[in-house]
């Protein structure tokens, strides 16, 4: 099986964590995260992961402006995003389908089924 590497942006230590035992027990992905926008965009550069995990609501930059500045640069516009976020009324939900993320999905989430939504997503098979 051909192991991804995923990039969580997450300003929340115990969301990181029960993301990365998720993934690396359901799928055995590799996982890397960053605790604010800019550092995702520095690690996005460096390490170029199959996908970012991105938080909407952030200090400093929120998930929003973290993924407008992912896809104006050309080292990282390719790398699909899903967002993670508990906003799911319907003008967040136009707004992000209008930016053109690759998918949503809702806080709080079922870690025994979070990399099957995202391989769903991503069209890709665990």
């Amino acid at each position: 099986m051909n192991s991804k590497l995923i990039l969580i942006i997450d300003d929340e230590e115990p969301i990181q964590k029960v993301v990365r035992l998720s993934l690396k027990l359901e799928a055995n992905w590799q996982i890397i995260c960053a605790s604010s926008g800019l550092e995702g965009i520095d690690l996005a550069e460096h390490h170029h992961p199959d996908a970012i995990l991105l938080d909407v609501m952030m200090p400093e930059i929120d998930g929003i402006n973290t993924f407008e500045r992912l896809n104006k640069n050309v080292d990282t516009q390719h790398i699909p995003v899903i967002l993670l976020t508990a906003k799911t009324g319907t003008a967040e939900k136009r707004l992000f389908q209008k930016i053109g993320v690759t998918g949503v999905i809702t806080k709080p989430f079922d870690p025994l089924t979070l990399a099957s939504q995202i391989a769903k997503l991503l069209q890709w098979t665990l």
